[in-house]
């Protein structure tokens, strides 16, 4: 997605080597964690809690993505979501955006800090456990699994240079890191997905940013899913989005040699269908010509081969650079194919209904949700527009699901002649009916009043517990909606100074990007999304019900 992709100049592209070691194993205690540096004291060792016991693991919470928490796990009731109130505040030293989902197994929370450093902390007290260096920012939510055949529990992510990482879970040291692509603009945005033993990594690229240069040769990156061995980070197989390699096409104005076809990258957390042994993933647009059929589509791979299933595309002909934005494209690289930027951005959700029917259902930047049957290779069940969609607009980060609805927030969102959101730009959360996808409920979006620097919008990835779904806005706002009626049961303006567990004071923005996550009576939250004119913040929130 295009804001993604700015993103990524800041990661140090020009910094990669060229060559570097595809897999680096070394001993549990080759990389000594960081000392503490909460100032407070926590738990000495181990996890506080028991390992089966309430935990938000990964992106989606479950292997089908659904982002829904059943209320064994969450903790937390409708009734009692009124009187949520902040326990602690983390604050991430020096960011300007806190753009990672965290995780939450054992009472240790594990999370990305936008400041190339993953954090490990008491989930209770926010306290720091250990700290962990990484090549580049993390922005993925962070797996956790126990490694078969050792003594250690491991948790894994990736960064904005492709690495991705598996780190003992205790302790904060390095088990291994594996460099996933070569390409030079490659990166792990999408969280990688554990199953069975197996790390699948979503692979995507900044190459639609550096594509737009008049003297690259745009383009040549493929996205794919690279399954790693979780105990030594080898991998298993490497499956790409598009079959064939990119080949020489033509040449642009100034005489620079062009490649197609490229991109089709996967921003989001695979999805794993354990009936069918099957994964899914949901990728971009193009980068160049020519088009291929796998771009703005659903793919399945076999679990076991990485062989390639089937395919469904939603757009077709949507090759994109960001130079497409200029009105003169006769000295730039935009493709003659130059579609609406209408990637997918979110996972396929895998759902069984009540009735026995699986869905596999999926938000699109085209402001439609699409419903595809798993079982006869992508069959479209139904379609529902809910908005315009367009390049910053549609349906973004994460849609959530129980076994009657999916809960889809709408981000039709318009850049004012200043480069800051619009605040008129639209918005709205929806639920629709899993079965028909017809709308049972629609919130619409809440102005912004006054506050500068602001949009409705409702961008960021939605998380449902049973009869409440929780929606966080750029605008700075987190609000939780009842699911039957649409009645609005809490509110917290998160665009705010707070004090810090680790530090003096950290500030809350703009939410965009990873949604909250529920465990044990606690929502877990990152508040501040500097991007395209958002609100500036560094802040992880930790609220808990507390009667006033």
């Amino acid at each position: 997605m295009r804001r993604r992709r700015f993103i990524a100049i800041i990661a140090g592209i020009a910094a990669l080597p060229l060559a570097a070691h595809a897999q680096q194993a070394v001993p549990s205690t080759a990389q000594a964690a960081s000392t503490d540096i909460s100032g407070c004291v926590p738990n000495s060792a181990g996890f506080p809690q028991r390992l089966d016991g309430p935990r938000w693991n990964g992106w989606g919470a479950d292997p089908g993505n659904n982002r829904f928490q059943p209320t064994a796990m969450a903790g937390l009731t409708r009734d009692q979501v009124p009187s949520l109130r902040l326990k602690w505040a983390f604050g991430f030293s020096g960011r300007s955006s806190a753009v990672a989902q965290p995780t939450t197994v054992g009472g240790l929370l594990f999370v990305g800090g936008g400041d190339r450093e993953v954090y490990a902390l008491d989930a209770k007290t926010g306290c720091t456990r250990w700290t962990f260096k990484t090549q580049a920012i993390v922005r993925t939510a962070i797996s956790f699994a126990p490694i078969s055949g050792t003594d250690q529990f491991a948790v894994f992510f990736g960064d904005l240079l492709a690495n991705a990482y598996a780190v003992n879970a205790i302790t904060g040291a390095l088990i291994w890191k594996t460099r996933v692509e070569d390409h030079l603009a490659a990166r792990i945005t999408g969280a990688p997905t554990l199953y069975s033993g197996v790390l699948y990594v979503p692979v995507s690229s900044i190459e639609e940013v550096t594509g737009s240069q008049l003297s690259y040769q745009c383009c040549t990156f493929r996205g794919s899913v690279v399954a790693l061995d979780i105990a030594t980070g080898k991998q298993i197989w490497k499956g790409y989005t598009i079959p064939e390699a990119p080949r020489p096409t033509r040449q642009n104005a100034m005489g620079t040699q062009l490649y197609g076809p490229s991109g089709a990258s996967v921003w989001s957390a695979p999805t794993i269908d354990v009936q069918r042994q099957a994964l899914y993933i949901a990728t971009g647009d193009n980068f160049s010509d020519p088009p291929s059929e796998t771009s703005d589509a659903i793919l399945a791979f076999e679990l076991a081969t990485g062989r390639m299933l089937w395919h469904w595309q939603a757009t077709a002909k949507d090759s994109y650079v960001v130079s497409c934005f200029s009105p003169d494209r006769t000295r730039t690289n935009c493709p003659e194919s130059d579609g609406p930027d209408h990637d997918f951005g979110q996972s396929p959700i895998l759902v069984s209904l009540r009735s026995g029917q699986r869905v596999l259902v999926v938000g699109q930047k085209s402001g439609v949700v699409h419903a595809l049957d798993p079982d006869q290779q992508g069959k479209i069940l139904w379609q529902t527009r809910v908005g315009k969609g367009g390049a910053l607009g549609g349906i973004m980060w994460g849609s959530a699901a129980d076994q009657d609805h999916v809960y889809v927030a709408n981000s039709d969102v318009r850049l004012s002649p200043d480069k800051t959101l619009d605040p008129n730009a639209g918005g709205g959360l929806f639920a629709l009916e899993l079965a028909t996808g017809k709308i049972s409920m629609q919130v619409p979006p809440v102005p912004c009043g006054d506050r500068k620097r602001c949009s409705p919008a409702l961008a960021a990835a939605v998380t449902a517990i049973p009869g409440v779904i929780f929606s966080g806005g750029v605008s700075g706002y987190l609000r939780a909606y009842a699911t039957g009626d649409a009645r609005l049961l809490w509110e917290v303006d998160t665009a705010r100074d707070y004090p810090i567990v680790n530090g003096t004071s950290a500030r809350g923005g703009a939410m965009d990007g990873p949604g909250p996550t529920i465990v044990d009576g606690m929502l877990y939250v990152n508040s501040g999304y500097a991007q395209w004119g958002g609100l500036p913040g560094n802040v992880l929130l930790a609220f808990e019900v507390r009667n006033p």
